[in-house]
């Protein structure tokens, strides 16, 4: 049985002291709190969140080889053995080919020389694919692509590159390469001097030399 001292005391109304704030009054106070840290236009909000990447293009990495700062550059690969690393190349060249700019693509899994130019570009590190240069600058890989992509930055980029028409090389067809006239791609040739075949030091290891329409800079030996 309750005691009466204790019933009195569980009846007893209770008083409060100081004012009661409401879930609506504290969603007022948080609000007024974080206006002065909060950015005055979505311009500069988007600079933060792209800032990465800019921080990456001011480091003054070197030019891709045989390019210069009015085109786009994309080094990518066309091998679905990993399906997330194909999908973003897929993407990323999608995003850039809607822009009427000349956009160089450079697969390096037709020619391995590609994956050396990069990693030379980036001072040996791991070289992520996609990696994408506009204008000579480096942008980064497919999640800062889409970053600027959606946040406007890079059509700003983009837009300052001269205008290009859209035209297919008549030599190779647009692939950029064309089978090696000296080995037909098999790239192995016959040595007299050594009775027997070797490999032949004019294409790449697929049997494929740079179409000269295409790369009229480069050299025609790769190695």
């Amino acid at each position: 049985m309750w005691l009466p001292w204790q019933v009195r005391t569980t009846n007893r109304p209770r008083s409060y002291s100081g004012t009661c704030i409401s879930f609506k009054d504290i969603r007022t106070i948080l609000q007024t709190e974080s206006a002065p840290s909060s950015p005055k236009s979505p311009s500069v909000f988007r600079r933060i969140t792209v800032s990465p990447s800019l921080l990456r293009s001011v480091s003054h990495l070197p030019l891709p080889p045989d390019s210069d700062r009015s085109s786009v550059v994309v080094y990518y690969t066309s091998l679905r053995v990993v399906r997330r690393t194909y999908d973003d190349c897929r993407a990323v060249r999608s995003i850039l080919r809607g822009f009427a700019v000349a956009l160089d693509e450079r697969d390096v899994s037709v020619d391995e020389h590609f994956r050396q130019e990069l990693q030379e570009i980036l001072g040996g590190r791991r070289a992520p694919l996609p990696s994408v240069f506009v204008g000579g600058v480096y942008v980064g890989g497919a999640d800062d692509v889409r970053r600027l992509y959606d946040g406007g930055e890079l059509h700003e980029l983009i837009g300052r590159l001269p205008r290009a028409k859209r035209v297919t090389c008549d030599l190779c067809g647009g692939l950029r390469f064309v089978v090696c006239d000296e080995c037909d791609g098999s790239h192995k040739v016959f040595g007299e001097k050594i009775g027997g075949f070797r490999v032949c030091s004019s294409c790449n290891s697929n049997g494929l030399i740079r179409c000269s329409a295409c790369f009229s800079l480069f050299p025609r030996h790769t190695k």
